[in-house]
């Protein structure tokens, strides 16, 4: 008789802690920095380049009223893309090669780029 009250007891002790736990899976979403695919794939006509990994926009109409100050040149842009290339650092879908690009000093998000008379405000797309 005990050990059937003791099976029973097993069992029964068993069939609790199996229904307080937990099933529920945790969701882990991990957000990046966009790439070029996706900048164009929303917008084919955006005018972008990538710097440090980091893919920059403009024709942002906040961004375009900003009064920014030149800091320092960081760099020129080398390569343009097509389609048939993987989107890297110092490439551009619009501007020319030798289209420089300047850091300014109110916005480190913002960068200036200088070509053919023209001068342009390019800001660091983020995660998000």
């Amino acid at each position: 008789m005990k050990k059937v009250i003791m099976s029973l007891m097993i069992v029964a002790c068993s069939i609790y802690l199996i229904g307080c736990t937990s099933s529920e899976t945790e969701e882990v979403i991990v957000s990046k920095n966009p790439n070029a695919e996706e900048v164009l794939g929303l917008d084919p006509h955006a005018d972008i380049f990538q710097w440090d990994g980091i893919i920059y926009q403009t024709n942002i109409e906040w961004v375009n009223e900003m009064d920014l100050t030149k800091d320092e040149l960081v760099g020129e842009i080398e390569v343009v893309y097509d389609n048939n290339l993987n989107f890297k650092d110092r490439m551009a879908n619009k501007l020319p090669i030798g289209a420089r690009i300047f850091s300014t000093k109110e916005r480190k998000d913002i960068l200036l780029v200088e070509y053919a008379g023209k001068n342009k405000k390019y800001l660091a797309l983020g995660e998000g």
